[in-house]
């Protein structure tokens, strides 16, 4: 008769300890990434819930000061005087000219507005000392107050941001986050907010901007860029003007 032999089962079989520690360092691992993804999914919830609140704010903000507008005009008018609208905070400058026979002054501050090329456009907060270097470049720019529309349609169109020295596209608000979110500027809307109602943190979020590279306007320019502007040429102060050569050259 032969001898009856056992069959060992998974329970008599010795795992070894280093497999049993492995297995337990990677299920912790796998709960520790399952907490952190649910953490961030909640974060991002919450952060998207905070500039679309914000959004909204900036949009009853845009009204109010726009009814404010209308009904100071109307007031005038009822009253008989003439409405003069407030002094603007911000323009838009436009390089028109390059760099020929120009004298070492101009061209110094066209560096500092960072118009280094014909067609380039900076948002420049309006100051007494920014008054006087746009009138010792005025030949070769051309400059105005943007209104809303404009400011967010650059940004929104022709948007670059600067981050570690790169010109990186807007394609998301974590971009913006990343460089400017020390500044409380989370979203493209925030940027559009600060650029446009010259905000505490304008030089930050200007300087985040890379300049924008805008194209020759509809139908090309006025005449030769040798006369201002008031006189029928391109160059110099245009007001709210800039909107409309805005529109043409986005």
């Amino acid at each position: 008769m032969a001898p009856s032999t056992t069959v060992p089962t998974v329970s008599d079989i010795e795992v070894p300890e280093t497999f049993l520690k492995k297995r337990k360092q990677n299920e912790k691992a796998r709960e520790e990434r399952l907490a952190a993804a649910t953490a961030a999914r909640k974060a991002s919830k919450a952060k998207r819930e905070v500039i679309f609140k914000r959004a909204e704010s900036y949009v009853k903000e845009y009204l109010s000061k726009e009814k404010e507008e209308i009904r100071l005009k109307r007031a005038a008018r009822t009253a008989g005087d003439f409405y003069v609208p407030a002094q603007p905070k911000v323009y838009f400058v436009i390089r028109i000219r390059g760099i020929n026979e120009i004298a070492p002054k101009p061209r110094k501050i066209l560096q500092l507005l960072r118009l280094l090329q014909i067609n380039n456009g900076v948002f420049v907060k309006v100051t007494k000392a920014t008054r006087q270097m746009l009138r010792l470049v005025e030949p070769y720019i051309t400059y105005g107050e943007p209104n809303l529309k404009s400011v967010r349609e650059l940004i929104y169109k022709r948007g670059y941001g600067k981050v570690n020295k790169q010109r990186i596209p807007l394609t998301n608000n974590g971009v913006i986050e990343s460089t400017l979110g020390q500044y409380d500027i989370l979203s493209v809307e925030d940027l559009v907010h600060e650029i446009s109602t010259a905000g505490p943190n304008f030089k930050q979020a200007s300087n985040f901007l890379w300049p924008f590279k805008l194209s020759n306007p509809t139908g090309g320019w006025r005449t030769r860029k040798f006369k201002h502007y008031v006189l029928g040429g391109d160059f110099g102060d245009r007001e709210t003007n800039i909107n409309k050569l805005v529109r043409q050259m986005n």
